[in-house]
């Protein structure tokens, strides 16, 4: 089964990040909120997520909470692991199966009809997501309408921006810079140079980034 078997949304986001702990389920949760408040049917899916024991709320619960579904529907109990890893490193010091992209691919289910669907990578653009594949490799199967790609605003973000993006090729992207502090002299700086040198596609907080989806 190929993500074109499955009932799409009608806009399909893959939500990345240039590394781990940059905000990504934040920024997808203020994003469904902001969606919702409009009164658009939104939805929210995490392939797969590894937490410390302990750690709440969990990226499920998280973005459960923000979309108004369970945790268990936004990501299959069977693909929540209990070791802050990658998930298939995770399933491996757990002693549970492997799995492919494909197989993650083939459990995304929607409520219906969705207009926008999100679906959070884990860690960064080049983490492993499964034991076959990295977020790119999520894109392929998904072929998501866009892309975005959160970042940090502070040091190293043009390199790290411009890593991930290699990576993703040709897709349509936005980077979502986080954290973002226009009275930041870098901040401000890094957001030009990324807009003017390298042509991005960059906003700055989630309300930016629901006009760039044209709700």
């Amino acid at each position: 089964m190929t993500a074109d078997d499955v009932r799409r949304p009608d806009l399909l986001v893959l939500v990345c990040g240039t590394g781990t702990e940059v905000g990504k389920t934040w920024v997808a949760a203020e994003t469904m909120r902001l969606l919702r408040a409009r009164g658009t049917k939104v939805s929210a899916r995490k392939l797969a997520q590894s937490f410390a024991p302990g750690e709440a709320p969990t990226d499920a619960e998280a973005l459960g909470e923000a979309g108004g579904e369970a945790p268990e529907t936004v990501c299959p109990p069977h693909r929540w692991y209990e070791t802050p890893m990658a998930p298939p490193m995770a399933a491996d010091l757990l002693g549970r199966p492997t799995f492919t992209v494909s197989e993650l691919v083939r459990e995304l289910i929607w409520p219906g009809q969705v207009a926008v669907g999100l679906v959070e990578t884990a860690g960064g653009v080049c983490s492993p997501q499964a034991d076959d594949g990295d977020a790119t490799d999520v894109a392929r199967a998904l072929q998501p309408d866009l892309v975005v790609l959160v970042a940090d605003a502070g040091l190293g973000t043009i390199n790290a921006v411009r890593l991930a993006l290699s990576a993703l090729g040709s897709r349509r992207c936005v980077v979502l810079l986080n954290r973002y502090n226009p009275s930041n002299e870098l901040h401000a700086r890094n957001r030009r140079w990324l807009v003017t040198r390298d042509g991005v596609d960059v906003v700055c907080s989630a309300t930016e980034l629901v006009e760039r989806l044209q709700l």
